[in-house]
Order: structure tokens, then sequence, then C-alpha cells
């Protein structure tokens, strides 16, 4: 479609909405009647027969119709109304704990009803609690909805009935006019696409689904209706990550030249080569660096691949141009290890490294923030603090950002506004541990180009994974005695601080004690994200200086530990854990010349899903296979992270289900963008909100 948008209805011009009420559908995202289209079920309930009373049974969720035989106040246990409902094949109670007098009135003896709920068991036959109702004219045929009843997502304060009748009300209004389709008709005529109806049609359709509509297809998000919205809310955020690359890269960015000085002495420093894959992704990062516009490049790679090393090497053409380079992490403890790695690289090389956290403070701080600005630390290692207001760069060039899914896009997009210098933007280095299918990648990271290291440096060796019962724990514990005896080290690994009584969670404290009673011949020590950030520094160091043997931890371990004579990893009660999660965790042993293992410690009964997972873990020490799987078992929430694009919280698309359309959505992107360009905004709004900030480019 050409031409502006129309402007948007707010949803006070509906009937009986005021502004208490709009501003409970603000927690819901709805402001306008458009908003209310887009406010897509969840899931259907078929209400379009009636079951009778006799044939209802346990468990069955159904549209019931009856007459009030009696209605009381009981007050035996808990105050609650009660109303017997008769349809001369038998008898059915509704049952609330939370009613008024008005209520009380409307539901006297003789009142006609037509209920939904779910029949539950109850001593006197079956019940409906907290059921919809309403009263219905006796003479009246005894039709019921004429399509399927659609339930959507749930605020306070507005229950289904008030939200279907508002819903209603919009697609009553709906016009060509009201709501255009950003779509072109050449897009949607791509003979690679299923056939897919207009955008009006595919919305009264799942808004409104015919009596005789397939449930289980709408059910799974399969019908041709829900994948043209999907096709688009998938487009939709894929222009959102494009228009937000078009914009960065719209500004300059200092074009670093060749110099290898710097990085052939580092690289003359190391105990090793780099593998192929380091070497590859090093030189996609050098020719981005050397352009003008600003580098936008994701490396993703397994745990352990040598992924901060590529990093280290790009930052060595920053620091040869007199430039500085910040390197962005997500917690205190991985910022303090990468400290420790660059400082151990660079300082030799007369390298002035700096680390900036939120726990510095007073003179620290001051002298930190002075070093930056004035430009003596070269590099800057820290937290979110990088970013934060009093942070004044004098020459950032690159910025790097570790564990990238831990990030927002504005959270990268605010360390970046700390570079300009010159009307100059730095150049941005992403890193991930938590490899995605490239199809994924393409969908997730569209604003990035992507670098892939996917071998692993010589020497490592892959993990043994061994999964018990816990019950076995002494046979565990033996062998956490025999490894460290014999000059080895080892994690324990406990999701919680202390004793939850709410979860059987081995707590991390009492697990320390009593390991320590246990193998009264090892140093035990403790590490938790409750303690201070130097002690638990200090912990650290001694782990890795070999003056502690067995190292008790909750997952703040998780990430940027590195210590190669750590040959053991156990982790408690592993099945409340993800795959990306385990994986990590494992990630922290095998780092070595000797023989790793990780026991993997569950408390039964096992889910399917745990099962699976555990199952997976012990096959593969592959992190891609590893989040094959897990992408397979759980979807893109947890692999993504929820922060990094929304796409984790999409309304009606799915990245597994919808696989098969990424690749025409990536191709329909490039060319709205190109032939349609006043329709991409539009649609970002529509689907991703805060359309601006992807749109100030050029």
């Amino acid at each position: 479609m050409n031409g502006p948008a129309p402007a948007p209805v707010p949803v006070t011009a509906l009937r009986g909405v005021g502004e208490a009420l709009a501003e409970r559908l603000r927690a819901l995202d709805v402001e306008t009647t458009q908003d209310l289209l887009f406010l897509l079920p969840l899931r259907y309930e078929d209400r379009t027969q009636v079951v009778p009373l006799g044939k209802l049974q346990p468990g069955q969720r159904a549209a019931i119709e009856g007459e009030v035989q009696l209605t009381e106040v009981s007050l035996r246990g808990r105050r609650q109304l009660l109303c017997r409902l008769s349809d001369g094949s038998g008898f059915l109670t509704l049952k609330f704990f939370y009613f008024t007098s008005q209520q009380q009135q409307a539901l006297q003896r003789g009142t006609r009803l037509r209920c939904f709920g779910e029949a539950r068991r109850a001593p006197k036959g079956l019940e409906f609690i907290h059921p919809e109702y309403r009263r219905v004219d006796a003479a009246a045929p005894k039709g019921t909805a004429e399509h399927l009843t659609p339930i959507y997502p749930a605020t306070e304060g507005i229950t289904q009935g008030r939200l279907r009748q508002l819903v209603g009300a919009a697609l009553d209004r709906l016009a060509a006019d009201e709501l255009p389709d950003w779509l072109p008709p050449a897009v949607l005529a791509d003979p690679a696409l299923p056939a897919l109806p207009s955008l009006r049609a595919a919305l009264q359709y799942v808004h409104r689904p015919p009596a005789d509509a397939p449930v289980e297809l709408l059910q799974e998000g399969r019908h041709p209706a829900q994948r043209r919205l999907a096709f688009e809310e998938l487009l939709a955020h894929q222009l959102s990550l494009k228009l937000l690359r078009k914009r960065i890269q719209s500004e300059p960015g200092r074009p670093l030249p060749p110099n290898e000085t710097l990085k052939r002495r580092l690289l003359d420093r190391l105990p090793f080569k780099l593998t192929r894959a380091q070497a590859r992704a090093l030189a996609e990062i050098e020719t981005d660096l050397a352009q003008v516009k600003p580098m936008l490049r994701l490396v993703q790679g397994d745990v352990g691949c040598g992924k901060t090393l590529v990093a280290a090497l790009a930052a060595t053409r920053a620091l040869q141009d007199g430039c500085q380079v910040a390197l962005m992490a997500p917690t205190e403890l991985l910022a303090e290890q990468h400290a420790l790695h660059f400082q151990a690289w660079f300082e030799p090389l007369g390298v002035i490294v700096t680390l900036l956290t939120g726990r510095h403070a007073g003179k620290a701080r001051r002298a930190a923030l002075a070093g930056i600005g004035g430009g003596a630390s070269q590099i800057v290692i820290g937290t979110h603090a990088l970013f934060q207001e009093g942070v004044e760069f004098k020459a950032l060039t690159l910025a790097i950002v570790d564990e990238q899914h831990r990030f927002g896009v504005h959270q990268r997009l605010a360390l970046r506004e700390k570079g300009a210098n010159d009307s100059l933007r730095p150049h941005q280095l992403i890193m991930t541990a938590t490899p995605i299918p490239r199809t994924l990648a393409m969908t997730a990271y569209a604003d990035l180009d992507v670098s892939v290291i996917d071998e692993l440096p010589p020497g490592r060796t892959p993990v043994q994974t061994v999964v018990l019962a816990e019950q076995r724990r002494d046979e565990v514990v033996q062998r956490i005695r025999t490894a460290c005896i014999q000059g080895r080290q080892a994690y324990w690994v406990c999701p919680l601080i202390d004793e939850s009584h709410e979860l059987p969670f081995q707590a991390a404290e009492e697990t320390a004690a009593a390991l320590a009673v246990a193998l009264p011949e090892l140093v035990v020590g403790l590490v938790h994200g409750r303690m201070a950030a130097a002690a638990k520094l200090d912990v650290m160091l001694r782990f890795k200086a070999g003056r502690i043997q067995l190292l008790v931890a909750t997952t703040v371990i998780e990430v940027g530990v590195d210590v190669p004579n750590a040959t053991m990893m156990v982790v408690e009660n592993a099945e409340r854990m993800g795959l990306a999660q385990l994986h990590q965790l494992r990630g922290r042993v095998g780092r070595g010349e000797g023989a790793s293992n990780c026991l993997l410690l569950y408390r039964s009964p096992l889910s399917s899903l745990a099962r699976e997972r555990l199952a997976v873990m012990r096959a593969s020490n592959d992190g891609f296979e590893v989040a094959r799987r897990d992408l397979e078992l759980r979807g893109p929430g947890e692999l993504l992270g929820t922060r990094q694009t929304g796409l984790a919280q999409m309304r009606v698309a799915d990245l597994m289900r919808d696989a098969d359309l990424l690749p025409r959505v990536q191709i329909a992107a490039e060319t709205l963008l190109r032939e349609y360009p006043d329709s991409a905004l539009p649609l970002v709004r529509r689907w991703v909100g805060h359309a601006e900030q992807y749109g100030r480019v050029g």
C-alpha cells in the first residue's frame, strides 16, 4: 500500500471504554483499536455445542445450559455461593468464592443460564468453579456460539468476556482505510510461499474461527490465517534489525589500517597457534575494521573455542592506531576473569588494562574514570557500568560485547554512544558461546554479520558426561577424593545458596560444609552470587592457583572461569537446568590435557523433557548440536535470551514451527527496503513498536 498510514483511533473511541479501562488495556500493549486486532488469541475453546449435563465427564471443558433450581450462600468452611442447575438429564453445581449480592440476586430459582467451565468431581456430583455464564431466554432456540471462542492474554481487571467484546467491536470497525495491508502483492505472490489470505481475512478468521474450523490446526498455529500473520510478524522483526543496522552504518566509523606489529608480538608470546577457524574469524573481523562504516559482527562458537583471544587480536588493530577498546561482560565475575586474561596478554606489551565494575567507588572509581577519559586506559573492561553516566572515553574505537544474549540491543547502543568521537562511531564485535543454527542466527541477529568458530584448540579432550541418580552421591564423593589426591581439581555446582523449603535443591553453603566434613584431606572453597565481588575473586584466584582443590559454587561460574587443572564437574539437580546452561557448566572442565568428567546428578522422578535433556548431554559434546536440540526442546526463548530483539516474545510466530518461512522472510525484507521503503516502518511499528529507534537513518 502507498500513502501515509491513517491516524490511529484510540481505544477510548469504543463504547464503554473510559480512562480506567484504557489504563488496564495498556498492560496488554493495547492503546488503539488496531492494537486490539493484533491482540491475538492464545488458544480456542469449542462452545459451539451444548453438552447435556447427563453426559458431562469430569475434566471436560464444555458449554452447558440449565435452569437454576437453588441458590444459597454456604458458610461451611470458606464462604461460597452455590448455584444448582438442572437440564432434565442431570445436575451441576456452580461454585463462586468471590461474589456480590447483585450476583446472588441475579441467580434466582427459575433463571436459565448458559455456562462454560471445566467439570470437576465434587461430593454431590459435578461442579464448575467460577464459570463464565450468561442468562438466556428459555423460549429462544438452543443455539450456542457461531464460532470457536478465543482465549486472549489475561490482565488484571479485564475478564475474557470483556476482551472478546472489545476485540469484536474493533473487528466490526475494521475497514480498509483503518487497517492498511503493508505487504505488497508482489511479496505475497512469491511462489515459494504457501497460499496466504489477505490481512483482513486472516484477522477475521483468527478472532472468529467458524464452528467447523480445524481446531487442531489452529491450536498448533498452522492454519493459513495464522501463517499469514506469522509471516508478517517475522518480517517486521527482520526489518527492525535491518533498519537498526542501516541506522548505525549510516554514520561513519574510523577505518583501522592493517598494522601487524602489536598483533605479531602478542601471537609470539602464545604457547600455541591459532586454529583455522580462529584465523578465519579474525580475517573477517580485520576486513570489517578497515572499512569506513562501523563493523557490526557477531562471533559465535562453542565453549572454549578461543573467541576471547580472537577479540584480543582484533583489539591490537585499534591499539596500534592509538585508540581505546572496551569489553563489556554481563557479570562482575566474568569481567574480572577477562581482565586477568587481558592483563596477562597485554601488560607485558606495555598496554594499560583497566577494570571498571559497579563495585568500584570513591578514589578507585575516580582514578579509573580519569584514566578512561584521558586515554591512558587503553583497554577498559567492565560490566554495564561502562555505559553509565560519568564514564567518558577519549577515543573508543572498538566495543566488544561478551555473551550477547544477556544484553539488549539498547545496552549495546548505549556503549556505542560512549564512543562517539568527531562523529565517528566505534566498531562493534559481539561474542556468544551460545551457538545457534544459521537460519535462526540470520533471523535473530539480522543487524549483525556472523562469524563462526567451529573447532576447538588442539589438546582439548572431550568431556565424558555421566548421568547419575542422587542416591549415588557417596560414589561421586569418592571419585572427587581420588581425582584431587592425584593432583586434579573439581567443581561442585548447586542451584541455590541457602536451603529452600519450597524447592528440593541442594544448597551451596550446606553442601560445602558437608563436603568439607566428608573430605577432610581436601581444601573446599565456596563461591556464590551473594558474596562481595572481592571475596568471589579471591576464592577464584586461590582455586586457579591450586590452593583450593574442590570449589562448591552456584551457577555464577557458568561462564568465564578458566582453570585447566580442573577435570571434574558435578552438577546437582541437573534435571532442573536447561541444556545451554548445562553445556556452559560442562565447559568449565576439559580445558587442559587431562581426561575430564561431568557428573550430572538428578532427583527422581524425571519429566520426559528432563530425561531428553540429560540424554542429549550424555550423547554430545558439540555445542552446535546441543544448541540445535535445545531449540527443538524449548524453542528460541532461552537460547536467545528474552532481551535481544523481542524474538522470544512473538505474538503468533514461532521460530521452530515457522522455520520454513524464514528464508522467504529474509528475501521479503530486502525487497521491501529496496522497492517499498514506505511500508517498512509501519510494519515494524505494528508488530515491534518503538519504530522511531529504527528509523533515524541517513
